[in-house]
């Protein structure tokens, strides 16, 4: 048997700030993976695609929510029927603009 490398690993989010400000001063996504030792270009890709993705999601009002099956003794509050709530008024503003721009109303 051959000893094979364990696999490295990062806490991306450790590193989030430092990496999102040489991001924003120009630095390339491959610079930044090599400055930080990580595998290649697309762990730092990948996490700015999932940074800006939570950040819309945050200024349109919603709360992203965690991955798969809730702990034990989890209920759902009200945040999330908010959520829902303001996704829909949302919504409904945009199909009555678009109505309004339509000449139907």
């Amino acid at each position: 048997m051959s000893k094979e490398k364990k696999r490295e690993y990062t806490h991306i989010k450790a590193v989030e700030q430092e990496v999102l400000l040489m991001l924003a001063s120009g630095k390339t996504q491959r610079e930044v993976a090599e400055h930080f030792g990580f595998k290649d270009k697309y762990v730092v890709k990948f996490f700015v695609l999932r940074h800006r993705r939570n950040q819309r999601l945050y200024e349109a009002g919603i709360v992203p929510r965690k991955r798969g099956r809730p702990p034990k003794g989890y209920i759902s509050g009200e945040s999330e029927k908010d959520n829902e709530i303001k996704l829909l008024r949302m919504e409904n503003q945009l199909l009555r603009s678009f109505l309004q721009l339509a000449g139907r109303r």
